[in-house]
């Protein structure tokens, strides 16, 4: 007799479980399982929303806040300049009084021109009065005067004749109203 090989091939326990989970793998789940996993799908995109959501509030926030802080530093230095702009006007006054008392002082011209300066680069600017209508936010009526209109045509009602006192005025903010005589 002839001798013929056969080849077997080796079966073992692994292989089968092998091709068992092969086997489900490729079974469709059922539509209890797929409904299962699309609540789940649904409430972790939910959850998502809800996540950027709060996300986005919270950066809303700070950037609000971080505002708010550049507006009460800027505030708060503004307030600053202010309350020290306000100390000088009395030296400026006493400038003026010795300029009106006695104007061929250099001494005094010179100091008189000086905190002008001084002003001027700070911001502080003086406040327009005579020949000007009376504008009660920057004028302080302290005297009205009756004007007949034979002694000067070019006088208006409420025209500021004199300045008793010099107002001033940081940026857009009044310092001081100035003091005024106004004609009626």
């Amino acid at each position: 007799m002839e001798d013929k090989n056969v080849k077997i091939d080796e079966v073992s326990i692994d292989d089968t479980n092998d091709a068992e989970e092969q086997k489900n793998k490729e079974e469709p789940k059922t539509v209890e399982e797929n409904t299962k996993s699309e609540s789940d799908i649904e409430k972790l995109n939910q959850q998502i929303t809800d996540l950027n959501d709060k996300y986005l509030r919270i950066a809303a926030e700070l950037e609000n806040t971080r505002r708010r802080a550049v507006l009460d530093a800027e505030s708060s230095a503004r307030n600053r300049a202010i309350s020290v702009a306000k100390k000088f006007l009395p030296v400026m006054d006493a400038i003026d009084a010795a300029l009106k008392h006695n104007p061929e002082d250099e001494g005094v011209k010179s100091m008189a021109l000086a905190m002008e300066n001084a002003f001027t680069q700070l911001g502080i600017t003086k406040i327009e009065t005579v020949g000007n209508i009376l504008n009660p936010q920057y004028h302080n009526a302290i005297q009205v005067v009756q004007i007949d209109d034979s002694q000067n045509k070019k006088i208006e009602s409420n025209m500021i004749i004199e300045e008793m006192q010099a107002g001033y005025m940081f940026g857009d903010s009044v310092l001081r109203t100035a003091m005024v005589v106004v004609a009626k």
